[in-house]
């Protein structure tokens, strides 16, 4: 019998070191980072190479984050970031992961190796399959990979038994062939990474705004008289924002940045691209720091939105912008009504702040007009997460901030094209419009019912009411809620499939059977019978443009996802009319079928071909708000967190390492928070040490509390850190399995990692 494997990463600890906590961000120091990365995993030629091409025109979109490349002119010495590096130094490396280390390694041994040493084994090279009762995975080939998951996909007694997941990673071709393959398969499970992370923001701005997308462009920071960054930390998240909130310092404008961590990124920028400013005291960033309490976010706007109630009361049309909610809004009555409900006095203690620092927020929206606020998960990791976001466009519309250069929302997604695989219809809701194009365009009848997203998805698997779990990309044990919980529902699946470029704990924790296809990585050349093909694209802002691989492939039995999708339909549709195997000849027959079923892509192959490509039509950009279900932008009310901590509780929030992307462990330093060699670490404030009798680097245990059960994740180093008190944070995949399956927001199903209710147990020795 197969031994169970281990779902959560190892608990022991690396070596930890402590240094000073920068004072500045980027500058020669990310340089040599991402030098340093880059050279070790890939060479110096074939290194140099790669980077030349990194987010230049017509060159090799970075596989890490969604951040907008520049419309016009591109750096000339690097459009990349330093994780930007890693990422395509993590793709691009000369490591081979071949069949012969899978018959030396059982998965069992390599479940019980750190997260950080899975990844860095290299690129897989061939199919292979775990079968029911086996230690270790062997080869097979493409032809009978296929097979197997189209008799185990017929076999079940409903399509509703299958679950098909998407990582963000994965190219509009290939999202709108895998999901047009469900579909014609019979079911809408479709979750995908955007159910973990900004589906709160697709919520709330669908609601209101009447597009589940932000309205900014990358032009925008250019014109803002003042950006608010709002749980987000773009200094390790999303580098190259900060070039873009450095314009908004130049051009006069100001930035308030909103977080229970201080984090060096939002306080001080050195340009990499100048290298006449690499010395020197770098760029003040952050003309205003308001550290909240974790969740205290609904609290904090409300009461400078009373502060702004109360300014226009005394000095009339100051600060709202009235011809605009006259003419663009609906539901202000109603919402100002439910504004007096709450007083500041009440609202106060569940910031942290002194009102002081509000006050002087408060002054900086009064006074100015075109403003930008962004945020990231920090907003839409909570319960009441899309409140969050609402609160945020209730704002915006008291100012009239939408729809005008320098103004609007900003929610900056994660992975490269989630947000096009959400264009492309990767979505567990069918819509309509769309349902009705894809049967005319394909000649069948599309499933009506909602599908499963994550949090259900994985409640099916463990119910035994899913059967086969397809991850098209991604790591999903490691990146969702309830590890032990989720394991257990994947283990309990007769065939567990992983589409991926390297190693990850998915592949180790596996159903009965269990299939790695590996597949072509973005950087690489991707050859078909027509010749060599491109990919499209979405970025964060709504601009849809080429990808090009320009490296030869880790080997050569791997495929494209399209030619992967193409031979999982061929093997599992008896009656398909769709000509799956001419689509995957050239990828302009793929976007020829986009532009006949999706709104906007209009003469797709010719202006994708344009330089920079194209922007997708954004009614809230035209500030045109027909979609929202009154026609207008919609005010709405909104509820501050519900949760009070007792005395002897903290509050945790899940956070990802400088050294790291989503589950990807580049390195193990998280350099702009002082901490190296470490991941098992918890930052908390010294007086809430002090009052648990802790000292530094002291060993806790952390006991998640939800319901009456109890979640632990064992063995963390204490480090005394700046963050408001009973709020905690430490690094994710080590915590999720603190996060209950159950604590998801209200209306988005996201899970809430990061309001996660802990106490602290001190392990003594």
């Amino acid at each position: 019998m197969t031994k169970k494997t281990n779902a959560q990463p190892p608990k022991k600890f690396t070596g930890i070191k402590l240094t000073e906590i920068p004072t500045k961000a980027v500058g020669t120091k990310a340089i040599s980072s991402a030098l340093q990365h880059v050279f070790s995993e890939v060479g110096v030629i074939k290194g140099i190479g790669v980077l030349k091409n990194l987010n230049q025109t017509y060159g090799l979109d970075c596989p890490g984050c969604a951040w907008p490349d520049p419309d016009e002119k591109r750096a000339f010495l690097a459009e990349y970031c330093e994780n930007g590096a890693k990422a395509i130094a993590e793709e691009a490396t000369k490591n081979r992961i071949s069949p012969m280390f899978f018959a030396t390694h059982s998965v069992e041994e390599l479940s019980n190796w750190s997260d950080y040493e899975i990844g860095k084994s290299g690129r897989i090279t061939h199919p292979m399959i775990l079968k029911e009762g086996a230690t270790h995975y062997e080869e097979i080939s493409w032809e009978e990979a296929f097979k197997t998951i189209g008799n185990e996909l017929n076999s079940l007694a409903s399509p509703n038994e299958a679950v098909f997941y998407t990582s963000g990673r994965t190219s509009n071709e290939a999202a709108f062939l895998y999901q047009l393959f469900v579909r014609q398969f019979g079911t809408n499970n479709l979750p995908d990474c955007s159910n973990m992370c900004h589906e709160s923001s697709g919520a709330a701005l669908s609601e209101t705004l009447g597009i589940g997308k932000g309205s900014v462009t990358l032009d925008d920071f250019n014109h803002a008289d003042l950006v608010m960054v709002i749980g987000q930390n773009p200094g390790t998240n999303h580098p190259r924002m900060l070039t873009a909130l450095s314009e908004t310092k130049k051009n006069g404008g100001k930035i308030i940045s909103i977080n229970p961590l201080p984090e060096v990124g939002l306080k001080n920028y050195v340009d990499p691209q100048n290298p006449l400013k690499w010395i020197g005291k770098g760029q003040e960033l952050t003309d205003l720091f308001l550290q909240v309490k974790i969740n205290g976010d609904v609290a904090l706007l409300k009461i400078i939105l009373k502060m702004m109630k109360q300014r226009e009361l005394e000095q009339p049309n100051s600060v709202f912008n009235h011809q605009f909610i006259q003419e663009k809004t609906a539901g202000l009555d109603a919402f100002l009504e439910d504004l007096d409900k709450y007083s500041i006095e009440d609202l106060l203690p569940q910031t942290g702040l002194e009102i002081s620092q509000i006050e002087q927020a408060a002054e900086l929206i009064i006074n100015n007009e075109k403003i930008i606020i962004c945020w990231a998960m920090g907003l839409t990791q909570h319960k009441n997460a899309v409140d969050n976001i609402r609160e945020v466009v209730n704002l915006l519309l008291l100012k009239g901030s939408i729809g005008k250069k320098g103004a609007g929302t900003c929610p900056v997604r994660g992975h490269s094209n989630v947000q096009g695989d959400r264009t492309m219809g990767i979505w567990e809701k069918l819509k309509p419009e769309f349902g009705k194009k894809l049967a005319k365009e394909f000649d069948f009848s599309p499933p009506t019912e909602t599908g499963y997203d994550v949090v259900s998805a994985i409640e099916a698997m463990h119910k035994e009411e899913a059967k086969v779990f397809f991850g098209m990309g991604g790591n999903f044990v490691s990146a969702t809620p309830d590890t032990e919980f989720t394991a257990d529902a994947l283990r309990k699946c007769n065939l567990t499939v992983q589409v991926s470029t390297k190693l990850n704990r998915s592949h180790l924790i596996h159903g009965k059977q269990a299939l790695i296809l590996p597949c072509l990585g973005r950087s690489e050349k991707d050859a078909q019978a027509s010749g060599e093909q491109f990919v499209t694209v979405e970025n964060s802002m709504g601009v849809v443009h080429q990808s090009v691989g320009h490296l030869k492939p880790a080997s050569e039995h791997l495929l494209s996802e399209p030619a992967i999708v193409a031979g999982l339909a061929t093997a599992t549709l008896q009656n398909s009319k769709v000509e799956w195997n001419q689509l995957i000849t050239n990828y302009d027959l793929i976007r020829d079928k986009i532009e006949a079923t999706i709104k906007g892509f209009e003469n797709y192959n010719e202006r994708v071909r344009k330089k920079g490509g194209f922007y997708l039509p954004n009614n809230a950009r035209d500030n045109n708000f027909k979609p929202t279900a009154t026609g207008k932008a919609n005010f709405t009310i909104n509820k501050p967190s519900e949760i009070y901590l007792r005395d002897h509780q903290f509050m945790l929030m899940t956070i990802r390492t400088h050294d790291q992307y989503n589950t990807t462990i580049y390195g193990l330093n998280d350099r702009y928070r002082g901490v190296l060699n470490e991941r098992r670490v918890v930052f908390i404030n010294p007086k809430d040490m002090q009052k648990l009798g802790l000292k530094k680097l002291d060993k806790v245990n952390l006991i998640s509390h939800f319901n009456n059960e109890q979640r632990t994740a064992e063995g963390f180093l204490i480090i005394p850190y700046s963050i408001p008190q009973q709020c905690v944070a430490t690094y994710f995949p080590e915590a999720n399995v603190l996060v209950p399956i159950k604590s998801k927001a209200n209306i988005s199903n996201t899970p809430a990692s990061k309001t996660v209710v802990i106490t602290i147990e001190k392990v003594t020795i």
